[in-house]
């Protein structure tokens, strides 16, 4: 028997006016997949996480959340999804989260976590607020509930949107660069969260420039270049015995980085 995979994408494009920046890939994450996307600048690693989210429209290709093919009208740079009631109900199945935390800085820590449930999904406020201070306490921030985002550190403040998009009880969580806007020693407390979540079985894709972590958390590593998947395997593989000269350079640029 075989299972739907939770997210499917396939032969995507994306371009940019004349800029073509995605040039034909496929993606496939089945349920408990944890799928990291490397690559350097300007390989399409976070355009391509942001059309999987419907954030950013493609102009050729599927995406298929759990089956569901995503409806679309016009053709290339004119193509949008045809459908905004499928478009909000993937979205908030496949919840982001940023390089840049995005938290409202005129509400707490723990209204911020509450907000989508409760205004999108339109969910129980007290049950979303047990929710949610769950989830504040499973990042490890249950404390800073009544703070404001002002008042936390970068990595407090990453945890706390972690904290966000687990409320939402999403089918998968994407992560775009979720560590490079922090220090080393605050990177550490996302980086544990990231490994904590993998080891729960969820569904995740992740553009990282954080090797260590993508070897340590990944099923499968999807090496970006200039828009095309140049290689793609277990972590071992890749990592351990790369096949691409571009793969080869990548890895000992970054590693010696």
């Amino acid at each position: 028997m075989t299972h739907t995979p939770v997210l499917e994408i396939r032969n995507l494009h994306k371009q940019y006016g004349e800029l073509e920046v995605i040039k034909g890939v496929d993606i496939l994450a089945h349920r408990g997949d944890v799928v990291s996307l490397i690559g350097s600048s300007g390989s399409g690693k976070s355009t391509l996480l942001r059309c999987a989210n419907l954030l950013e429209d493609s102009q050729q290709g599927e995406i298929l959340f759990k089956g569901e093919a995503v409806a679309w009208k016009g053709s290339g740079l004119g193509r949008h999804p045809a459908d905004p009631k499928q478009v909000l109900r993937i979205r908030t199945n496949l919840s982001m989260v940023f390089q840049q935390f995005n938290l409202w800085s005129h509400m707490t820590i723990l209204q911020n976590v509450m907000e989508a449930p409760v205004t999108v999904l339109g969910r129980d406020r007290a049950e979303v607020e047990t929710a949610a201070r769950g989830y504040l306490d499973k990042v490890g921030i249950g404390d800073k509930c009544d703070a404001w985002p002002a008042q936390l550190s970068g990595g407090q403040q990453q945890r706390a949107a972690i904290a966000r998009a687990l409320c939402m009880e999403p089918e998968a969580l994407l992560f775009d660069e979720p560590t490079s806007a922090l220090d080393p020693e605050l990177e550490q407390e996302v980086v544990k969260v990231i490994r904590d979540l993998a080891a729960e079985g969820r569904t995740m894709l992740i553009v990282t420039h954080d090797m260590k972590m993508a070897s340590d958390v990944s099923d499968h590593v999807v090496f970006l270049h200039q828009g095309l998947i140049e290689e793609e395997g277990a972590p071992e593989v890749l990592f351990g015995a790369p096949k691409s000269e571009r793969l080869r350079g990548f890895l000992s640029s970054t590693m010696a980085a």
